[in-house]
C-alpha cells in the first residue's frame, strides 16, 4: 500500500497547549490539542497505560501515539525501517487528529453460549453474576470511598482542640458520618483511620467487558429467564444459528478500530478522499497483525457528522451514511488482499469517548476555557433549526428554561406578592434559581429568611413553602418547566415540521443511521429489543417472548440506561440526636468484682436559627459612670427572662466611639439570638483593660472597672447570671484587677420591679413583691401622737410636730409656733 502523508501534515498544523490532568496520585501535564477536553485526555491515559505505554508526568499525547504506533508496527518483520517509521507516523497523526480510536485487545468476546447444553447454560449464570458482583462492587467501593472522606471532612472541619474534633461524642457531624459509613460497610479500623485525617485510596473496580454474549438456541422455558437475567447485566445478542455465531463471534473477536466520522468528514479537503484514505491505512495496519482475522470498524457520530439540511430528509440521510459505508468498505477491501470479512458494527463506549463523542441527543456538553462541564444544544440540531426556518434562542429557552419566575405560568411574582412576598424576597428567590436544580429549593431556608417563613407566611423552617402555600401541583410543574426547561425539544410547540421528527426522537435517529450502514456494509441487522431500566424480571421475559414471536434472524437484548439523579421519592432519615455511650472499661478491685456503671448521655445538637424576641419584652435602663463617663445600658428579655439584646449609649462621646459601641452591642445581641450563651461573652471581655476606666458611680453592685467593657459585662454578668464574684461596690482604694471585699452580698433585692434582670434573679416573672419589711438601719421607737396643723406657709396640713419643734412634711418649713 501506497501510503499518504496529508495526516502528518494536518497534525503539524494543529494547535496543541500542554494542560495539568489529575491522575488517581499525582497530576501529569499533557500536551494535547486545545480543542479537547480533560476527560477525553483522561481517557487516552488510561488507554496508554492499559497498552503498555509509560506516561511520563510531562506527557505529549502525539509522543505516547508515536510510541504505540511504533510498536506495533515493529512486530511486523518484512517492513523496512523507513516503511514501519512513515507507517508509525501516519497512524499516530490520525490519533492526535481524532479520528481513530483503536480498540485491538481490549473487548474480545466469549464463546457462543448454545442454550441447548446444560454446561453452557451454567457458564452463561456464572458469567451474570460475575458482572453483576463487578457492577454492585463499583457502586460500593465509591459509597464507602464518599462515606470514609465524609468523616475525614468532619474532623478537617470542626473548630476546637483536635482531641475533641475527631470523638464523636462531642462532634455531632462526625457522629453523623461515622454511623453512615458503618451502614454503608465501614470497619472500625477504616474509621479510626479516617478520623486521623487519613483518605481512602480506593479506584473503583473496572469491568472486564462490554461486548454483547452472544446466545444461540431456542430462547423458550427457564432458558428466557436465564437471558433476561444476562441482559440486565450486559446486552446479549440472540443468533439462530451456530454459523451467524461463529461469524458475530469472529467480528467482534478481530482487531476492531473506531472511526469519527464527524472529524473525518471536517478535515476540510475531500471528505469521502479522507475517510477512505483513514479506512485504508488501518485496515492494512490490522491486516500487517492478524492476517487471517475479520476487518471490524466502527463508524460513531454520524449523525453529528451531516449537514444541517440532510436531517430535514432522513431518506437522504440514510443515502449519506450508506455512501460513506460503502466507501470504507470498498478502500478496507482494496488495502488488503484476498475476500476478507469487513464489518461496520464494532461499538466501544470507551472509544468513543477518546473520540469526544456522544449519543445523539438534543444537547451536548462541552468544556469550557475555565475547565468547567456546561450543556449546550447540539450544534447540528441548533444548524437544522435555523436551516429550517425555526428560532434557535426559543428552541433554548424551551430547553433549557428561562431561570427566573418573571411571567411564569402558574407560580409568578404576583402570586408570590398575594401572598406577603416583598421585593427583598423576590430578589433572593431569583438569585437562587441560577444555583438550584428544583424550585423547592429556592423558597425555603436559607433563601428565604427563617422570620419570614414563620412571622410572614406562618411556616415551619423546613416546611415547602409552595405546597403549605396552596399552590396547584400542576402550577408548581409548569412554573419548574418554564424556569429549569423541558429537558428535551419533543414537546416544543414552535419546533418547524421538517424537522419535528428528529426532536421527537433523537435515539431512534441515530438508530436509524446505524442500521443503514449496517444494511450497506452486508451486517446482519439485529432487531433491537430494549427493557426499560426498571423492568422486572417477568416484564423482561414476556418482551422477548412477544419479540421472539416475529421470527427475526437476530435480537439484541440490552437494558436502558438509568436516568441520571435520583428518582424516588424517599422521607428523609431521622438524625442522631441521642446515643447511648460506653465509656472504656475501668479496672476493677479483683476481690469484689462489680458491674461496671455505663454513663448514658444524651447529644443534643441545637438548631442554629435566630431566636426571636417578643415584640413587646422585658428589660431595663441602668444608669452610671466609669471614670466620668455616662454609660446607659438597656436590656431586653425573652418571655421566660433570658436575656436577649442589649444596647449600649455613652453620653457626650465622640461619634466614632459611641457608634462602635452601637454595632458592638448589635452583635453582641445577634450572637444571644443564635443561641450563644451569655457566659461565653462575660468570660471574654471581663478584665480587659483600656480608658475610660475606674471608679463606678450610679452601679449599686459594681463599684469600680477596668474599662467600659469590663463594667458593661460584670453588670450583665451579676443580673442575669448571678454571678456575685463579679460585684466589687466597696473597692476602696481602687484595685488593679478592680475587685474588692463586695458589698453586694448585703443589698436588698428591688423585688417591687418585673424584670428579671434588675431583680437578680431574685423575683419571678410577671410577679409583683410589695416592700412590706421596714428599713434595716431604723431603731424601733416608743409610738409618740403627732398632732397635724396647718403650715402657715403653703397651708396644708401636713405640719407635724418633731420633737420640741414643727416640720412641714409638703414644704419643709420650720415655723416657729407657740401654742
Amino acid at each position: 500500500m501506497r501510503l499518504d502523508s496529508r495526516f502528518g501534515l494536518h497534525a503539524a498544523r494543529l494547535a496543541v497547549s500542554p494542560r495539568p490532568i489529575e491522575r488517581t496520585d499525582t497530576v501529569v501535564t499533557v500536551t494535547a490539542p486545545d480543542g479537547w477536553s480533560d476527560a477525553r485526555i483522561e481517557s487516552w491515559l488510561d488507554w496508554a497505560e492499559r497498552s503498555g505505554i509509560a506516561c511520563p508526568k510531562d506527557a505529549s499525547l502525539t509522543d505516547l501515539f508515536q510510541d504505540w504506533a511504533t510498536a506495533q508496527v515493529a512486530l511486523h518483520s518484512d517492513l523496512t525501517p523507513e516503511a514501519g517509521m512513515a507507517l508509525a507516523r501516519e497512524m499516530a497523526a490520525t490519533m492526535v487528529l481524532g479520528l481513530v480510536a483503536p480498540c485491538s485487545g481490549e473487548d474480545r468476546a466469549t464463546t457462543p453460549f448454545d442454550l441447548s447444553q446444560a454446561a453452557d447454560r451454567r457458564r452463561l449464570t456464572q458469567a451474570t453474576s460475575q458482572a453483576c458482583a463487578e457492577r454492585l462492587s463499583r457502586h460500593a467501593v465509591e459509597a464507602l470511598a464518599r462515606a470514609l472522606d465524609a468523616v475525614a471532612d468532619a474532623v478537617d472541619r470542626c473548630e476546637g482542640p483536635a482531641a475533641d474534633c475527631a470523638d464523636p461524642r462531642t462532634n455531632p457531624a462526625l457522629a453523623r458520618a461515622a454511623h453512615r459509613a458503618r451502614q454503608a460497610g465501614a470497619t472500625d479500623a477504616d474509621l479510626m483511620r479516617a478520623m486521623a485525617g487519613e483518605r481512602p485510596n480506593a479506584e473503583p473496580l473496572a469491568s472486564t467487558s462490554s461486548s454483547p454474549w452472544i446466545v444461540q438456541g431456542d430462547v423458550g422455558g427457564p432458558a428466557g429467564g436465564i437471558i433476561v437475567r444476562a441482559a440486565f447485566e450486559r446486552p446479549v445478542l440472540l443468533v439462530p444459528t451456530s454459523r451467524d455465531a461463529a461469524r458475530a463471534t469472529t467480528i467482534r473477536a478481530a482487531e476492531r478500530v473506531i472511526l469519527s466520522l464527524p472529524a473525518i468528514m471536517g478535515l476540510g479537503d475531500d471528505p469521502e478522499r479522507a475517510l477512505s484514505a483513514v479506512a485504508g491505512l488501518w485496515a492494512w495496519a490490522i491486516h500487517r497483525r492478524d492476517p487471517q482475522g475479520a476487518l471490524a470498524f466502527g463508524l460513531e457520530g454520524a449523525a453529528d457528522a451531516l449537514p444541517a439540511e440532510a436531517l430535514l430528509d432522513l431518506e437522504a440521510a440514510d443515502r449519506v451514511v450508506a455512501r460513506a459505508a460503502r466507501t470504507v468498505i470498498s478502500a478496507a477491501r482494496r488495502a488488503v488482499p484476498g475476500e476478507r470479512i469487513v464489518s461496520l458494527s464494532a461499538q466501544d463506549a470507551e472509544a468513543r469517548l477518546r473520540l469526544g463523542l456522544s449519543r445523539f441527543s438534543t444537547t451536548d456538553q462541552f468544556e469550557t476555557g475555565d475547565g468547567e462541564v456546561a450543556v449546550r444544544l447540539r450544534p447540528v440540531l441548533a444548524e437544522a433549526i435555523g436551516a429550517a426556518g425555526g428560532d434557535v434562542e426559543a428552541a433554548e429557552r424551551h430547553l433549557f428554561g428561562r431561570r427566573t419566575l418573571a411571567e411564569a405560568p402558574g407560580v409568578d411574582h404576583g402570586a408570590l406578592r398575594r401572598h406577603g412576598f416583598t421585593d427583598v424576597e423576590l430578589a433572593a428567590v431569583e438569585i437562587a434559581l441560577n444555583d438550584v436544580d428544583r424550585l423547592g429549593d429556592a423558597l425555603r431556608a436559607p433563601v428565604l429568611d427563617a422570620g419570614f417563613i414563620g412571622d410572614v407566611l406562618g411556616l415551619a423552617p423546613e416546611a415547602d413553602v409552595l405546597t403549605a402555600l396552596a399552590f396547584a401541583p400542576e402550577d408548581i410543574e409548569a412554573a419548574s418547566r418554564w424556569v429549569f426547561g423541558h429537558g428535551d425539544l419533543a414537546e416544543w410547540n414552535s419546533a418547524p415540521a421538517a424537522i419535528r421528527a428528529v426532536l421527537d426522537d433523537p435515539a431512534a435517529v441515530e438508530a436509524r443511521l446505524a442500521a443503514a450502514i449496517r444494511r450497506a456494509a452486508g451486517d446482519a441487522e439485529p432487531i433491537a429489543l430494549t427493557l426499560e431500566w426498571n423492568a422486572t424480571l417477568a416484564q423482561g421475559i414476556d418482551r422477548l417472548a412477544e419479540t421472539m414471536r416475529r421470527g427475526p434472524r437476530m435480537v439484541l437484548v440490552q437494558r436502558a440506561e438509568p436516568p441520571v439523579g435520583l428518582n424516588l421519592a424517599l422521607p428523609e432519615a431521622e438524625s442522631v440526636a441521642a446515643r447511648v455511650v460506653e465509656p472504656e472499661p475501668r479496672p476493677e478491685p479483683r476481690a469484689e468484682p462489680r458491674p461496671e456503671p455505663r454513663v448514658v448521655e444524651k447529644v443534643v445538637e441545637r438548631e442554629r436559627t435566630r431566636r426571636k424576641l417578643p415584640d413587646r419584652r422585658k428589660g431595663y435602663i441602668q444608669k452610671a459612670a466609669v471614670g466620668g463617663h455616662k454609660v446607659y445600658i438597656h436590656t431586653g428579655e425573652y418571655d421566660d427572662g433570658e436575656l436577649g439584646e442589649v444596647f449600649i449609649d455613652m453620653h457626650k462621646e465622640g461619634a466614632a466611639f459611641r457608634s462602635v459601641m452601637n454595632n458592638f452591642a448589635i452583635a453582641i445581641s445577634i450572637g444571644l439570638q443564635y443561641g450563644v450563651p451569655l457566659d461565653e461573652f462575660v468570660d471574654a471581655f471581663v478584665f480587659t483593660r483600656f480608658e475610660p476606666a475606674g471608679r463606678v458611680t450610679g452601679n449599686d453592685s459594681i463599684g469600680s472597672a477596668t474599662s467600659i467593657l469590663d463594667y458593661i459585662f460584670r453588670e450583665l454578668g451579676v443580673s442575669y447570671l448571678g454571678r456575685q464574684e463579679l460585684a466589687n461596690a466597696d473597692a476602696e482604694p481602687l484595685d488593679a484587677d478592680g475587685l474588692g471585699a463586695g458589698k453586694a452580698d448585703e443589698l436588698v433585692p428591688a423585688a417591687r420591679f418585673m424584670s428579671k434582670g434588675f431583680a437578680r434573679g431574685a423575683a419571678p416573672d410577671n410577679l409583683v413583691v410589695l416592700p412590706f419589711a421596714r428599713r434595716a438601719d431604723e431603731t424601733s421607737r416608743p409610738d409618740v401622737a403627732h398632732q397635724a396643723a396647718a403650715c402657715p406657709a403653703c397651708g396644708d396640713f401636713t405640719l407635724q410636730q418633731r420633737g420640741a419643734g414643727w416640720v412641714c412634711d409638703s414644704c419643709g418649713v420650720s415655723p416657729s409656733m407657740q401654742g
